[in-house]
């Protein structure tokens, strides 16, 4: 498998954030920034591709000074380097609410992103004078995380991921982060293939399948690791930093 890898020429390092980027404290190592500095003096692109908004992973970015796309809220939405919007993709409103009721019903957490901000466990008044990008449940019991899963699934209008083994995160069906970077690629003139895309669960799933080189980190989710070409160490050992040495640098 290496010895085909190394045949990828990357011209790309999409990076998840939360258990991969970042390590428990939420915080970029030296190592991994060293790692992204070196890449981007190379002219590679980095670009974040995360589950947070707009809003949450930006001073991130520009701590990274990163100059390249940013995909967020799991593709939902295209930023360009100059940080302006290139691509929105929104869930209804009468979903939200339906989704919203759901928590109600089983009692449980949830979170929403909109365009403007992100709600934990409260909603607004009028949530139809929103516009949406994301929900999320955050659900501890495994029988009832089963249950609202199937309510999501035979609704048929949603991406359903998670970004922990305890949560399902619902976005537009079709929207994901390999959607997202497909547009990134192809703004920039190159393809998936041209791709290393590092991430931990399942909502790196699609990225890390469709990129030529998917990196699972060490703590990733089983069925991630199962579909990586390769796996680096955790979040907590600088896994980002090993895999740009190892494939890009």
């Amino acid at each position: 498998m290496d010895n085909f890898l190394k045949d990828v020429e990357i011209k790309l390092v999409a990076l998840d954030m939360d258990g991969t980027l970042l390590n428990k404290k939420g915080q970029i190592s030296d190592a991994n920034r060293q790692a992204i500095k070196e890449a981007q003096e190379k002219g590679i692109a980095v670009v974040l591709s995360t589950g947070r908004s707009f809003h949450t992973s930006r001073e991130h970015a520009e701590s990274l000074e990163l100059t390249s796309y940013l995909v967020t809220v799991n593709g939902s939405e295209v930023w360009d380097d100059k940080r302006q919007l290139v691509e929105r993709n929104l869930v209804n409103s009468e979903l939200i609410q339906w989704m919203w009721e759901l928590t109600q019903q089983h009692q449980t957490k949830f979170w929403a992103i909109s365009t403007e901000r992100s709600w934990h466990n409260e909603m607004p008044e009028d949530l139809h004078s929103i516009e949406w990008l994301k929900f999320g449940f955050t659900i501890d019991d495994d029988a009832t995380r089963e249950l609202i899963k199937q309510e999501l699934e035979a609704k048929g209008e949603f991406e359903l991921t998670n970004s922990t083994l305890k949560n399902i995160e619902v976005n537009p069906q079709g929207i994901h982060k390999a959607k997202g970077l497909r547009m990134v690629c192809s703004r920039l003139g190159i393809e998936m293939k041209n791709v290393m895309a590092v991430g931990d669960s399942m909502n790196d799933l699609m990225m890390i399948k469709e990129a030529g080189i998917g990196v699972a980190m060490g703590n990733a989710q089983d069925i991630v690791k199962e579909f990586a070409d390769w796996i680096t160490s955790t979040n907590e050992e600088d896994g980002v930093a090993k895999a740009i040495y190892k494939w890009v640098l």
